[in-house]
């Protein structure tokens, strides 16, 4: 049996622009090759970092580059945070992050998530118990629920973060991957001043470059450039100067169509397939991103999911780890951007019937439970 792989948020690779690529290579070293070559600044490429900036209607000081987004994240929670520091983030949330927030020794607060993005109401009294140092977000299309943050709740969190004086960090590599919908502003775009907005290429271009970047206020990237010297002698100068070679060419707003064009699709059918065979369990319908989810309920346990799973041919990851705390019910992301439609369709249906399984089983288990109670 063919084994369809549910488990990991990776692109497929069909939508690497490796001609592009190579050619811009090959353009970008005869261009500069000493800078690309050479020991370079913690605060990246400085080409790469001035499209960036233009990019985010802001200025080459605002920015930093480095290798991937999540180890710009550690940068920063080295550079702001403490053992014993609070720090609210979504409930579920992206797995990595609340590792990386947990090597730092920080009090995580984990407020849960609906259709329109974080609950407010549970926020607002969160507050009157806590005072955080960070709320780290992923606004648009979440990883791992696809759940997109709404305006309205962006106006209030960046008013409550003015009120209380806590910084947003805006995890946003999913942001231009919209495939149906109006677009909402970044928070970054409404608040400058207190949202430190990273990002990367991995999504966009591919994880192989990594190239991530950090755009923020010029005296937190200062503090967190840093942090970067202390940790590395110089940033990926080479990848970042082929990137800014790409980006200058103009093909980001073309790969973007491509990448809309070719997941799109995929996201549709994902929605039918879990619509389908697991009626009642999608946690929100997305309009973007690399994410779909669902609730499987309380009577399931993760360890029976993943081995029954795993006979069925499918690889799933873990859905406890996208919490701070367990949630108290079965939780699944779905990532469909790097399988064919007929995988997808193929998947879904198969972890339909193991969840129909576990179901029985667990209702036989407590018919038992309840006939020798009664006896």
């Amino acid at each position: 049996m063919k084994t369809i792989d549910l488990s990991r948020g990776v692109p497929d690779p069909q939508s690497f622009p490796i001609d592009k690529l190579q050619a811009l290579t090959v353009s970008a070293l005869a261009r500069d090759a000493n800078r690309m070559l050479q020991y370079g600044p913690a605060f990246g490429y400085m080409p790469l970092r001035e499209f960036i900036a233009s990019w985010f209607d802001c200025a080459a000081p605002n920015v930093l580059v480095g290798n991937g987004s999540l180890e710009i994240f550690d940068f920063l929670c080295e550079a702001y945070l403490k053992p014993g520091d609070v720090v609210f983030v979504e409930r579920p949330t992206y797995d990595r992050a609340v590792t990386t927030l947990k090597q730092h020794g920080v009090t995580i607060v984990g407020i849960d998530v609906h259709e329109g993005g974080i609950c407010l109401d549970v926020f607002e009294r969160e507050l009157q118990r806590h005072t955080p140092k960070l709320v780290y977000l992923i606004p648009d299309f979440q990883n791992p629920t696809g759940v997109c943050m709404t305006l309205d709740a962006r106006r209030t969190m960046i008013r409550l973060a003015r009120q209380h004086r806590f910084l947003i960090v805006e995890d946003g590599p999913y942001g231009f991957l919209r495939y149906t919908g109006d677009p909402i502003p970044s928070i970054h775009s409404m608040a400058p001043d207190i949202t430190l907005h990273l990002s990367s290429f991995t999504k966009l271009i591919s994880p192989g470059v990594r190239v991530g970047f950090l755009v923020a206020p010029a005296d937190v990237v200062q503090r967190v450039a840093r942090v970067a010297e202390r940790h590395y002698i110089t940033p990926g100068v080479f990848a970042q100067g082929v990137v800014a070679a790409w980006c200058e060419d103009g093909q980001l707003p073309l790969q973007l169509d491509r990448l809309r064009r070719l997941y799109g699709p995929r996201l549709d059918v994902c929605v039918q397939a879990i619509e389908r065979y697991l009626p009642g369990r999608l946690f929100v319908r997305p309009e973007g991103g690399f994410f779909t989810s669902v609730r499987l309920g309380a009577h399931i346990d993760e360890s029976s999911l993943l081995a029954a799973a795993a006979e069925a041919g499918l690889a799933l990851s873990s859905g406890n780890a996208f919490f701070d705390a367990h949630p108290g019910y079965q939780f699944l992301r779905l990532p469909f951007c790097a399988l064919v439609e007929a995988d997808i369709v193929e998947g879904i249906q198969r972890l339909g019937d193991v969840v129909s399984h576990l179901n029985m089983s667990a209702r036989l288990k407590n018919a038992r439970r309840n006939l020798i109670s009664e006896v």
